[in-house]
This record gives C-alpha cells, structure tokens and sequence, in this order.
C-alpha cells in the first residue's frame, strides 16, 4: 500500500505540480502523459461513491458512480484519452489520467463529490505546452562563410530564437521575419558564420519546454588546417628540388660537412 502511494507521488512530481492558493497547477509537454490528483483528506473508501471531472465548468472528462464509468456525455476531446486508479479507489483516490495531452486541454478541471456531506470539489489548473523542434539549414556556401537559416513553424506565441556556437555564445543574426497565421507564428532567422563549427538554432518558447534546439556542423575551408599543411608541403617540396638541381650543377658541396680521419 505504501509503495503504490509512493509511485503515486512520483508521478505527481514529474507531472510538474505546483501549489498556489489552494489551486494545483500542472505544467506539461504536449502528446505527454498528465495525472491530474484528486484525493479525500480522510482517505475513506469511494469504491460506491459517485464522482464527476469537468473542464472549464461544463465540459464533461469522466465520471464514476460506484463502479460504473459513464461514457455518454464525455466531451469526444477525452474519448479514449482518460483513466481512473481503480486500485486507488479504496483509499478515496478520484485522480485520473489524461494520455497524449493535447494544447487544447489546457484550462480549469474540477473533482466533484456531489453526493458528499458537504459536497466537495477539487480544482486543477493545466497547461499543455507545445514544444517547437526548429529546421535549420545552409543557404549559402563559400571558402570563406556560410550563411545559416532557422525555421520555427506554428509557434502558439511569438518565441525568442537565436543562433548560438558550440560554446554557447550568442551570435548575430539578421532581424527574425515572423508571420502570423491564424494565431500561430513562423519565425525565420539567419545568420553568417565565418569559422568551422557546429551552430545551434535554439528556441526559447517559455518555461514547460525550456530550450528546443536543432544543430548543424559547418565546415569554412579557409579556416581548416588542411590548406596550411597542404602549402608546408609544396614549400618543403620546392626546396628540395632546388638544393637538388645546385647540388648536381656541382653548386654545392656537402664535403665540408663530412669528418675525414687526419693522419697521425
């Protein structure tokens, strides 16, 4: 028993809940999986009980009524999506689970104990974010640059995007171009970078996804050692020759150089 309470808790946790004037808030990445907790204080059995989850004051999401679960009149965002603790029941656990959460089920939810004296009610406030994978790309190629392009598609909000180095340092980069459709953004931003290097376009589309990144290696010639080597080489290479032509013309003589054993 104590274990299931413990794995309970856990999932609580990664779900992200946050407590503020006795409204649980959970904050979670879209298409994940969200527990939303419902619980009596005094932990007695509802396994005859009858209680009801709605979004928003009216959108039906799941209701339980001593141990019959009633599909009709479940909102047909939720079909198939939502799942009680039926082991949890005994414990006067109401919490459910939402998979494959969806932006759209952002909003306020309720756990009602209608039948209840009092009737209680338990509120939770979720939020889905979408997290934004960016497209990056080379436009343009030279020895001496290469000229970047990052794509964010379909942002909810206007996102902040940058270019940044395999340091983490911030490049510059031209003015971002976003365009607005239909309340979602397109943000397109290039930069030129002029060192080899692996460059990452990096999203900042607010707390839920933290940092979204797409990278990508570029290689500048001008700056690569395989030019340098390849000069030393032919450098070598033509001195040689040289000190060879002077040295069969009989130009140079390398007798000086060679001991010679004297006589005693």
């Amino acid at each position: 028993m104590e274990l299931l309470s413990q794995i309970f808790l856990c999932l609580l946790t990664l779900c992200g809940i946050m407590f503020a004037k006795g409204v649980d808030l959970i904050k979670v990445k879209e298409d994940s999986d969200v527990v939303l907790p419902c619980s009596l204080s005094s932990k007695e059995n509802i396994e005859s009980k009858l209680f009801d989850w709605k979004k928003d004051g009216h959108m039906e999401v799941f209701m339980y009524d001593g141990g019959l679960i009633h599909g009709t009149g479940q909102d047909k965002q939720f079909e198939g999506r939502v799942s009680h603790f039926g082991d949890e029941l005994k414990n006067g656990n109401a919490s459910i689970k939402i998979s494959k959460t969806k932006v759209s089920d952002s909003g306020s939810y309720s756990c009602i104990f209608p039948r209840l004296q009092p009737p209680q009610t338990f509120n939770i406030q979720l939020v889905v974010g979408r997290c934004l994978k960016p497209s990056v790309v080379a436009l343009n190629d030279t020895k001496d640059w290469s000229q970047l392009q990052c794509v964010v598609r379909e942002a909810p909000t206007k996102p902040k995007v940058e270019w940044r180095d395999s340091s983490g340092k911030t490049l510059p980069a031209e003015e971002p171009q976003a365009t607005e459709r239909g309340g979602s953004y397109d943000i397109i931003l290039q930069t030129t970078v002029t060192k080899t290097d692996q460059y990452s376009c990096v999203v900042q589309s607010g707390d839920i996804c933290d940092l979204d990144r797409s990278s990508i290696s570029v290689q500048i010639c001008g700056s690569s050692t395989v030019p340098v080597i390849i000069a030393v080489f032919c450098t070598l290479l033509a001195v040689g020759i040289v000190l060879g032509v002077l040295f069969a013309k009989g130009c140079i003589s390398f007798e000086k150089y060679v001991q010679r054993d004297s006589p005693l």
